[in-house]
């Protein structure tokens, strides 16, 4: 099968590290793709080719398609999605793995989410949703204060602001719907109580009729030691996590995807690809913040370092309808990521920087260096490209072993102004 990639992220390296290890693979691109990417080889040993062009460029990506007409395209970054990248592909022919534009609101619009949750009784939270900021300032003030303020389109990852105080959540709603600090995506937010207990990730492979639960993991979305600073994109992961057995994780599975499938087929949904829902487990049970409509990153990382399956297999299966045919399994091994950023990130970075040590790093057994923002430069030395530069994953026997594993990886790996937490999978061994 010839394939095509669409991202550049670790999480898009990661899909095509994993892919390329399939036999059935004769060939595959990405586009745009980063250094990382452009180093995997097939099984063949023939190279992975980056496309010069960007991952919501839908209408050059689909022109480049119906010349190449690859077998299957497998779409990692949600905005290409929301833009109905999915629809296109399949009006031309094309196969494609990833939900198509209606069923990509359930990450593109916070408010769809949140509706579709309270109409169909899946435990979340109190929230309102609203398009004028005296309202959300009303609501907030119902909350104390103590609320999670979220624009409703795509940010980045970044559109959600947790508030403890009034002044705090007034603050956010004004830089959200009159500051416009995310453009569109703040023209209305989504006002959440704030919920208390540890916050997972889960993951649900769907093919439109059934669905497949991976493992538990967890995301360290502030940038700072100790969940401080600023919120990022995530600075690490680890899976799997010690709050919920196997047979606690099935049961929060079949509370949240059960009225979730019943609810896409009364809306007339059919959705192929991973559910992503963000899941507070609080005192009064597991709830779910917001859905995602992808992988997460850099979830997807830990995820498929454990993944046995062949995913160029699982994806084919999937957007085919027949994913009850490929049980999902998956390593005993734990898995630790630790995202290596530029000085600055969220912020303002410089780009450009010259990477030393990725093959020292790489030579660890048990350790992958997945690339997010990095570019080669024109003597085909790695460079800085983006605010997440690296995500250094690592395999161990327990939590703690890969933990130390992917720490010492990140030791041997030099960039100017490189910053990364040094707490990624501390819950895990409080």
């Amino acid at each position: 099968m010839n394939v095509l990639v669409v991202g550049g992220g670790g999480r898009e390296h990661a899909l095509a590290w994993k892919l390329a290890q399939s036999p059935k693979l004769v060939r595959m691109w990405c586009a745009p793709g980063n250094a990382g990417i452009a180093a995997e080889k097939c099984v063949d040993g023939s190279a992975v080719e980056c496309l010069p062009i960007a991952a919501d460029d839908v209408a050059g990506l689909l022109a480049w398609a119906r010349v190449s007409r690859p077998d299957l395209t497998v779409v990692g970054p949600d905005n290409p999605l929301a833009l109905g990248i999915v629809d296109l592909f399949e009006a031309e022919g094309l196969k494609i793995w990833g939900p198509n534009k209606s069923a990509a609101r359930f990450e593109s619009s916070k408010a769809f989410s949140q509706a579709f949750m309270e109409k169909y009784g899946i435990p979340t939270a109190r929230a309102g949703v609203f398009a004028e900021a005296t309202a959300a300032r009303v609501f907030a003030s119902e909350l104390a204060g103590r609320c999670a303020v979220k624009a409703d389109g795509l940010a980045l990852g970044k559109g959600v602001v947790i508030c403890h105080r009034l002044e705090e959540a007034e603050a956010a709603i004004d830089e959200m719907m009159i500051g416009r600090a995310f453009g569109e995506a703040g023209t209305r937010v989504v006002i959440q109580e704030l919920l208390e207990g540890p916050e997972i990730s889960l993951h649900a492979l769907c093919d439109g009729r059934t669905a497949q639960i991976f493992p538990t993991s967890q995301d360290h979305k502030r940038a700072l030691d100790g969940d401080q600073g600023l919120n990022t994109g995530g600075m690490g992961a680890y899976s799997p996590t010690r709050y919920l057995s196997d047979e606690e994780l099935a049961e929060t599975a079949e509370r949240i995807l059960e009225p979730w499938l019943k609810g896409c087929a009364a809306e007339g949904i059919t959705f192929k690809g991973i559910l992503y829902p963000g899941v507070m487990l609080t005192r009064t049970g597991p709830k779910v913040l917001e859905f995602n409509a992808r992988f997460g990153d850099p979830e997807t990382q830990v995820y498929l370092t454990r993944l046995e399956n062949d995913l160029l297999e699982v994806l084919t299966a999937c957007v085919e309808g027949k994913l009850s045919d490929h049980p999902l399994r998956f390593r005993s091994e734990a898995a630790v990521c630790v995202v290596m950023a530029s000085g600055g990130y969220p912020g303002n970075y410089a780009k450009g920087q010259l990477i030393h040590g990725l093959e020292q790093a790489a030579a660890l057994p048990g350790v992958k260096v997945f690339h997010a923002g990095t570019a080669t430069g024109a003597d085909g030395h790695v460079l800085t490209s983006g605010g997440r530069v690296l995500g250094v994953t690592a395999l161990g026997a327990t939590i703690r072993e890969a933990q130390a594993l992917a720490y010492q990886a990140v030791q041997k790996i030099q960039f100017n102004g490189a910053q990364y937490r040094t707490d990624i999978a501390a819950k895990a061994l409080a």
